[in-house]
């Protein structure tokens, strides 16, 4: 079975050191995929316009107004530049959100303890579409934006989003899912980067959140990682958007 990467990248690394990345991107061999995020772009374009940032365990709350600007940052500003710096690379990349060829459908997140608001639970992944635009040669770039089916975007977790695509292209390729971010893996102490964790598997990452080693957006990063395990992926690491080699191991 042909191989494929989807790589995930998250807003920091974006807004920082794109270039840089899209060098280490672009010389990834073979086929591949890149999913992105961009929220303190999000954040900084909202402070600007007077749109309060609204945040609870480290996800917005995207009411319409922070639609509109999610909507125009990742869907625009993020995903175009991205776009263009691989065009200048050599590659043939094509700028997506979920609403796209009818690429990903979420439903809104019901209601609980917290009201997110716009956001999407991805329900669905048209892996036949991603499938056979990358078999054309086309680098797919997709923005962390789904759809409802009924007209409304929704915005939707970048980690979910790369897992749903890999998830999907799992029946058609070898997959390997990369989560880029700027620390080398998953550190044992987050003040020693040396201390990488070479691999995690479903029981010990139950240690590792018991003892407090694993905390925070690490844990539902490792979910994803999980989840797409479960469902074919054959290889999900995390790792530094710096070397996007070695880092942390996920299996079951």
């Amino acid at each position: 079975m042909e191989k494929i990467n989807v790589i995930k990248v998250g807003g920091k690394i974006v807004e920082d050191t794109l270039s840089s990345f899209l060098d280490r991107f672009a010389a990834v061999e073979g086929l591949k995929v890149l999913v992105h995020g961009g929220g303190r772009t999000a954040t900084s374009l909202a402070s600007r316009l007077g749109i309060e940032t609204r945040m609870v365990g480290g996800r917005r709350i995207t009411d319409k107004e922070m639609l509109d600007v999610v909507t125009m940052v990742y869907g625009g500003l993020v995903n175009k530049n991205i776009v263009a710096g691989l065009q200048a690379r050599g590659l043939d990349a094509a700028g997506f959100t979920g609403a796209d060829l009818n690429l990903i459908r979420s439903d809104r997140r019901p209601v609980g303890e917290v009201d997110y608001g716009y956001v999407g639970d991805v329900k669905a992944v048209r892996a036949e579409m991603l499938a056979s635009l990358t078999g054309m040669g086309v680098v797919p770039v997709v923005a962390p934006l789904t759809h409802d089916g009924r007209g409304s975007l929704l915005n939707t977790n970048a980690d979910t989003m790369a897992a749903a695509v890999a998830k999907g292209l799992a029946s058609y390729y070898d997959v390997t899912l990369t989560f880029c971010f700027e620390m080398p893996g998953v550190l044992r102490d987050p003040e020693d980067p040396s201390s990488v964790i070479p691999e995690i598997t479903a029981s010990g990452f139950e240690e590792l959140k018991a003892e407090a080693v694993v905390s925070g957006g690490m844990i539902p990063k490792i979910e994803n990682a999980l989840d797409a395990v479960r469902a074919g992926v054959s290889r999900v690491v995390i790792t530094s958007a710096d070397a996007l080699e070695g880092g942390t191991t996920v299996r079951l």
